[in-house]
């Protein structure tokens, strides 16, 4: 189950980073499609370097499917690398082509629905898996659960803060996202090596 348990942690997380990306890159296409000449070029050669950077991390997560934990460990850490520069490679998309108010609200609202999601099928896929495990543990895996719903109801209250005030800049927005994104992780964490530390006791 230990195993198990890492590996729920590290594909919650790859997937969480993919659905982001994916949610960033359908805002900005809706966007690009809409800019003028100039500027949909411009906007266009950044949207293709970030599907090239969400496909690299998608094919990087692909190769450690069946890998150990150790292995994946390791690749984490190029993953959180190749996140880094999708991140950056955004910044620059609203430094240049996407500077528009209205593009950096609604690039954060599909990030932070993205996000949202990824805390639902996180706890879903921890209540499944705590479920299989022996009914005496179950103290330990409900109080867990109900840690990151809780935590996950305070991030999507303070994204909802900012959705709604409309005004940060993206500097603000990507601030809040990388405090939630911080969060998910920490919570994700801490429910599986529930899960661990209960495999371990039995």
């Amino acid at each position: 189950m230990s195993e198990q348990s890492s590996m729920h942690f590290y594909l919650n997380w790859a997937k969480e980073r993919i659905d982001e990306m994916d949610a960033a890159l359908a805002s900005f296409e809706v966007k690009a499609g809409e800019a003028k000449a100039e500027s949909k070029v411009k906007a266009e050669q950044i949207i293709a370097d970030l599907k090239k950077r969400r496909d690299d991390f998608q094919a990087q997560l692909k190769t450690q499917a069946e890998a150990s934990e150790a292995a994946w460990a390791r690749s984490r850490t190029e993953l959180e690398k190749q996140w880094n520069g999708f991140e950056a490679q955004m910044k620059v998309y609203f430094e240049s082509a996407g500077k528009q108010l209205e593009q950096q609200q609604a690039t954060f609202k599909d990030i932070a629905a993205a996000q949202a999601k990824a805390w639902r099928e996180a706890a879903d896929k921890f209540r499944e898996a705590a479920g299989k495990v022996a009914a005496t543990h179950t103290g330990d895996f409900d109080a867990a659960l109900k840690q990151m719903k809780s935590d996950a109801s305070e991030a999507e209250a303070r994204l909802q803060k900012l959705k709604q005030a409309g005004s940060e800049s993206w500097s603000v927005l990507s601030a809040a996202l990388a405090e939630s994104r911080k969060a998910f992780d920490h919570a994700n964490q801490a429910a599986w090596n529930a899960l661990k530390g209960s495999g371990s006791k039995s």
